[in-house]
């Protein structure tokens, strides 16, 4: 990873080198502050979004290791349930009346914008002594302006998960190229089964698919430049609106029980799919083709040759307040750095501390597969691609475009056409500079 992350690295150094006024939106200085709540105990708050599902170390049996090694640094970890940018609004009335978590989990793609609004608080020394502790790229994308604020947990590279036994039936394999997929994507749904999904309200995945042969966004001078029309996304575009129009894709929503039926049911066979979504897919299999399906690289569909994309991955962030920075990111290090637990988690974790083993769960699922080997290699494979502030209302916007799509009132190709404009009109409401 290490030339990826460079490239990540220097990406990201694009928003340090905008001005814009940034700097002035950025939060506290961690300090040397060392004061202690009531009986001498630091108490630690962390606010996070793991699925803490069946069969999953949860997170507060994480913590409780921690709080029984360390009785003079307790934690309290709180779930949130619902969607990040739920999650970020709750942060943002939280932080300006005083009460906010210590720590908090951030997308990559979310932390411009919990920066602009003033929510992070500047860790750069105490991170500093983690840092060999993570890959150099994912601890990059908890920078902004040559600050750190936060240590990062995961990647989410995109791969695809097929059932090799359906496609061994079938006599096909997995495509190589765009025309293959088409093509056989046609083939199976004559047959009622489908290789491919267009699901909607991931639609922000196809940012990951289309970036990964160059980004959307860049800094010239003191200006945004946005272009989400790119090659990647054009050839995105085309692939699913021929499956569409073929009606060779499923459109039902990911985090829809229709999902979950469609692979139950033994409909949907193929789908590409984040690193972190493989224990939840096991889940919405509800152990329907346990030891069938199978985890591979996506070919090459999209125009990107080996590279892949990323749809998620976070980290976790000190907000603008907390009391005990010190203390939260000597936690956070030792929980980010908790492998085998954040693995158990889908997590495809950021720490270098130790190997990432497969679970026996996950195995058992993908026909005895070393999976996390397969995301090793997709997280290797990952281009390039940097977030702009208020990225979560693009994702939005697509959403609901993609929704059309799906239904046939709208073009693939009007997703990207959304996504240029509410980007640069996000930007614009955010005071930055835009170069048109």
């Amino acid at each position: 990873m290490v030339s990826r992350n460079k490239r990540i690295v220097a990406a990201f150094a694009a928003v340090a080198a905008m001005g814009m006024g940034l700097a002035g939106c950025g939060s506290d200085t961690a300090g040397d502050t060392k004061t202690t709540d009531d009986g001498g105990v630091v108490n630690i708050t962390y606010m996070h979004r793991l699925p803490d599902s069946e069969g999953m170390t949860l997170v507060n049996d994480i913590v409780a290791k921690w709080n029984k090694e360390h009785p003079n640094i307790q934690v309290k970890a709180t779930k949130f349930d619902g969607n990040a940018a739920d999650m970020i609004k709750k942060l943002e009335t939280d932080v300006k009346a005083g009460n906010a978590p210590d720590l908090a989990q951030v997308g990559y793609a979310e932390v411009p914008e919990v920066f602009t609004k003033g929510l992070l608080q500047d860790v750069t020394d105490e991170a500093a002594k983690y840092k060999d502790d993570f890959a150099s790229g994912p601890f990059a994308l908890m920078q902004v302006d040559g600050k750190t604020y936060g240590l990062p947990q995961d990647t989410g590279p995109l791969t695809y998960f097929y059932n090799a036994a359906e496609f061994e039936k079938l006599g096909i394999t997995v495509p190589k190229t765009a025309d293959e997929l088409i093509e056989t994507a046609k083939k199976t749904a004559a047959q009622g089964k489908y290789i491919m999904t267009f699901t909607p309200d991931e639609a922000m995945m196809m940012s990951g698919q289309a970036g990964a042969s160059g980004p959307w966004y860049k800094v010239d001078g003191n200006s945004w430049v946005v272009n989400t029309q790119t090659k990647g996304s054009k050839a995105v575009a085309d692939v699913y609106q021929q499956l569409i129009d073929n009606k060779a894709a499923l459109t039902n929503p990911r985090w829809d029980a229709s999902f979950d039926n469609s692979i139950q049911s033994g409909q949907l066979i193929g789908t590409v799919a984040a690193a972190w979504e493989a224990p939840l897919f096991i889940d919405s299999a509800g152990g329907t083709g346990a030891g069938e399906w199978k985890v591979t690289q996506l070919g090459d569909w999209f125009g990107n040759g080996t590279k892949t994309g990323a749809n998620g991955g976070s980290g976790v962030a000190v907000l603008k307040g907390s009391k005990h920075p010190a203390e939260a990111m000597e936690f956070l290090d030792w929980f980010n750095t908790q492998v085998d637990d954040l693995v158990s988690q889908g997590l495809v974790v950021a720490a270098t501390t130790a190997d990432a083993k497969t679970p026996q769960k996950w195995s058992d699922y993908f026909s005895g597969q070393d999976v996390m080997a397969e995301f090793k290699t997709a997280n290797d494979n990952m281009g390039d691609f940097t977030y702009m502030p208020g990225f979560s209302a693009v994702g939005a916007a697509m959403k609901q475009t993609a929704a059309k799509a799906a239904d046939g009132s709208a073009k693939v190709s009007d997703v990207f056409d959304t996504a240029q404009k509410t980007s640069v009109d996000t930007l614009k409401n955010l005071g930055l500079s835009v170069k048109e």
